[in-house]
């Protein structure tokens, strides 16, 4: 291809384009005081635009409701799936769904980190707008309001899995029953005959560790045990917190005979607290995990913990938002799978 070819390409004639208040690339360009081909820079995700253009430029296509006329544009054959960080062995599950979707549609699958914000920065938007890609599917992490017309401007529809916050009903999102998950590892624990039952939680900022611990807390409630704030914990779903929390919790005067851990790393963080203490699970100490990671099944003991259908979860992500793309309207735009728990060797009634 010649570079005339490229420059050709990557400049759009503003005739394929209209907003859906009807303004077309070149009044939105006359608005801005700019040319056409700048804002058509602009919409392929151009680095050679001024910042202060650009902010102009995609207010007014804000403002204007803008959005790419569908087929106007040449999508690329790639999904693009962003997490907010990739160090464990949780994130391999979701790539595994996704990859499989991306292969049986002949995709392929660009992968990034956002360096642990829950929002993408700016170069990864701009990266994203650049390659246009067939749908983005972010996982914990969301797009702040002017993301996300940047992304519907250019017709690129993005998915939510298990948003951190609450992504609103014109969101689309996919996560699992995580309140009942807390409900039922609590649960659990009570038919055993525990009530001393502490909980390590993700970040309080993300709703799904919000929705874990409310469910803990319903199952107390229901089973007429007090809720006891000192037997909480604030982790980060990292092995180091739930060695740290557990460390804290089985060192107070009282402590709890059970604990609730907000993800399986956590629970391995706390049987090393354990194991430091002298203490043997489950005869001292009961565990129960959540997400039911492949190694939760070789730690020793065996981890009970609720299953998170990580990999589903993925490819219902990549399966929405490709129906996005090709201008189907599902039914529902939040959908959550189900939990279950899955019972091992880590939880047996207390020796107290």
């Amino acid at each position: 291809m010649s570079a005339a070819e490229v420059q050709s390409r990557q400049e759009e004639p503003p005739s394929v384009h209209v907003s859906e208040g009807g303004a077309t690339l070149a009044e939105i360009a006359r608005a801005a005081g700019v040319s056409a081909p700048t804002v058509s820079k602009v919409l392929n995700g151009r680095a050679d635009v001024a910042p202060a253009t650009r902010s102009r430029v995609e207010e007014l296509l804000r403002r204007h409701g803008y959005r790419r006329r569908r087929g106007g544009a040449q999508q690329s054959q790639l999904l693009d799936l962003v997490f907010h960080e990739l160090e464990s062995a949780w994130a391999m599950e979701v790539i595994r769904g996704v990859e499989n979707v991306a292969r049986q549609e002949g995709l392929s699958l660009v992968l990034s980190e956002s360096a642990g914000r829950l929002t993408p920065g700016q170069t990864w938007v701009d990266a994203v707008l650049a390659r246009r890609p067939a749908g983005v599917i972010l996982v914990l992490s969301d797009l702040d309001s002017a993301q996300r017309t940047q992304l519907t401007s250019r017709d690129i529809p993005f998915v939510v899995v298990d948003p951190a916050g609450d992504p609103g009903d014109e969101v689309p999102s996919i996560g699992a029953t995580n309140w009942h998950g807390g409900l039922a590892a609590t649960r659990h624990l009570v038919e055993l005959g525990h009530r001393r039952i502490g909980v390590i939680g993700g970040p309080s900022s993300m709703m799904c560790s919000r929705a874990r611990i409310d469910g803990y807390r319903a199952a107390l409630e229901t089973a007429g045990v007090a809720f006891d704030p000192r037997l909480v914990r604030d982790g980060d779903f990292h092995h180091e917190a739930g060695y740290a929390c557990g460390l804290e919790l089985l060192r107070l005067p009282d402590p709890p005979t059970a604990v609730f851990t907000g993800n399986d790393l956590q629970a391995l963080g706390l049987y090393q607290a354990a194991r430091e203490l002298g203490l043997r699970i489950p005869e001292d100490l009961s565990v129960v995990g959540f997400d039911d990671l492949p190694l939760a099944r070789w730690v020793g003991p065996p981890l009970t913990t609720v299953r998170q259908p990580l990999t589903e979860m993925a490819e219902a992500a990549a399966r929405l938002v490709l129906d996005f793309g090709r201008g189907r309207q599902p039914g529902v735009t939040r959908v959550e799978l189900a939990t279950s728990l899955v019972m091992r060797s880590s939880t047996a009634p207390p020796a107290r």
